[in-house]
C-alpha cells in the first residue's frame, strides 16, 4: 500500500508497505481523507523521541474489514487515537489514553493515517453522519482535543477566558470556548487568522510584539497557551490571574527555558495539561455546523504529494492541510 513513512532521512512517500494486519476485535480502515496537525510537524523535527514509521492521526475512513464485528463493515469512521494494552489498572478506570503500555496511532508504536489502509480497535471507531463531508470530518479529533478542555476546567459565562494562539488548533479551542458565553479573547499573530474569528463574532487582539498593558492589567480566570512555541508558556503565564489556570495544549520538541516554578506556588495558579478529548460532542458540533472548520482549511493534496504536503503545512502562516487519499 501507499504511505508517508518517516524514517532516519527525514518523510518519504512509499508505495511498498504491508498493509496492516489485524488484531482480535480490530478494524481495517481504508483512509479517505486525512490532516496534517503540529504533531505530526514536530514528530519530523524531532518530538517523542524520535518516532519512526506512517504519520498521521487525524483522519476518516471507511472499514473495509472487522472480522468479529462485521456490522461496522462499509460504515464511515473517525477514531480515537490512544490504544491501551486493555488489561493494567489505568485502562481498567476508563484512563486507557494514559495507559504506560499504550500505542498512539501515527505517534508512538502504531502505524498511523497517511496511508492507503489503517487498523485500530473497533472499541476507538465513531460512525460519521451521513451528511458531513470528509474534509469536516477530519477535524473530528483536534475539535475532541479543544473539548477537552471543559472536561478538565470550569468556563462559565461569568469566566474571563484568553486564548493564545491563532494557530489550528487555536481557532478550534476558541470556538469550542465560545460555545460557553464567556468573556473570550484570543490573541495571535496573524491577522488573517484572527479574521475567521472576527466574522464569528469573537474579540480577537493582534500582538506582534509585547502583550498590551491593558492586558497584563487584567488577567484572566483561564488562560489556553496553544501557541505550539516554548516561548507562548512565559506569555501565559503573565496573562493569568492569582488563583486562576494555565491550560497548555502546546507540543513541541524539548522543554521550556527556566521559569519562576515559585511564582505559581505563590499565586496559586493551576496548570492543567490538556491533550485527547471526547469524539461524540465533536461529531455533534461538526453536524450542526455549531464548528466551522471550512475556513480553516488550506489546501488538499494527494497521497502522493504528502512530502510537499507536509512542507507546506509547515511554513509560517498556513492553516490545515489535508491529504486525500
Amino acid at each position: 500500500m501507499q504511505a508517508l513513512v518517516l524514517g532516519d532521512r527525514g518523510v518519504r512517500f512509499r508505495t511498498d508497505v504491508p498493509v496492516p494486519e489485524l488484531e482480535p476485535g480490530w478494524a481495517r480502515i481504508r483512509v479517505r481523507m486525512a490532516g496534517i496537525c503540529a504533531t505530526d510537524l514536530a514528530l519530523v523535527a524531532g518530538y517523542k523521541g524520535g518516532y519512526r514509521g506512517i504519520l498521521g492521526h487525524e483522519f476518516v475512513g471507511q472499514v473495509e474489514d472487522a472480522p468479529e464485528h462485521p456490522e461496522w463493515v462499509g460504515r464511515r469512521v473517525v477514531g480515537e487515537i490512544n490504544i491501551g494494552c486493555g488489561g493494567c489498572e489505568r485502562c481498567r478506570r476508563g484512563l486507557a489514553k494514559h495507559c504506560r503500555r499504550r500505542r498512539v496511532l501515527g505517534i508512538w508504536g502504531h502505524p498511523g493515517a497517511f496511508a492507503t489502509y489503517l487498523a485500530l480497535p473497533v472499541a476507538n471507531l465513531h460512525p460519521v453522519p451521513p451528511h458531513l463531508p470528509d474534509a469536516h470530518a477530519v477535524f473530528v479529533e483536534p475539535l475532541a482535543a479543544a473539548l477537552q478542555i471543559l472536561e478538565q476546567v470550569s468556563v462559565r459565562p461569568d469566566t474571563r477566558a484568553y486564548v493564545l494562539g491563532d494557530g489550528r488548533l487555536g481557532l478550534l479551542v476558541a470556538q469550542v470556548l465560545a460555545q460557553t458565553g464567556c468573556d473570550l479573547l484570543v490573541l495571535g499573530r496573524n491577522p488573517d487568522k484572527l479574521a475567521i474569528l472576527d466574522a464569528r463574532g469573537i474579540a480577537t487582539v493582534s500582538v506582534a510584539g509585547e502583550v498590551p498593558e491593558e492586558l497584563l492589567a487584567a488577567p484572566a480566570d483561564v488562560v489556553v497557551e496553544v501557541t505550539g512555541s516554548p516561548a507562548g508558556f512565559q506569555v501565559a503565564r503573565s496573562l493569568v490571574r492569582p488563583g486562576g489556570t494555565l491550560v497548555l495544549k502546546s507540543t513541541f520538541p524539548g522543554g521550556i527555558d527556566a521559569f519562576d516554578v515559585s511564582g505559581l506556588v505563590v499565586d496559586e495558579v493551576t496548570v492543567v495539561g490538556s491533550r485527547c478529548g471526547p469524539f461524540p460532542p465533536a461529531l455533534r458540533l461538526l453536524a450542526r455546523q455549531a464548528i466551522q472548520v471550512e475556513p480553516l482549511i488550506q489546501r488538499v493534496y494527494p497521497l502522493e504529494e504528502g512530502v510537499t504536503a507536509l512542507e507546506d503545512a509547515a511554513r509560517k502562516g498556513v492553516l490545515k492541510v489535508l491529504l486525500r487519499v
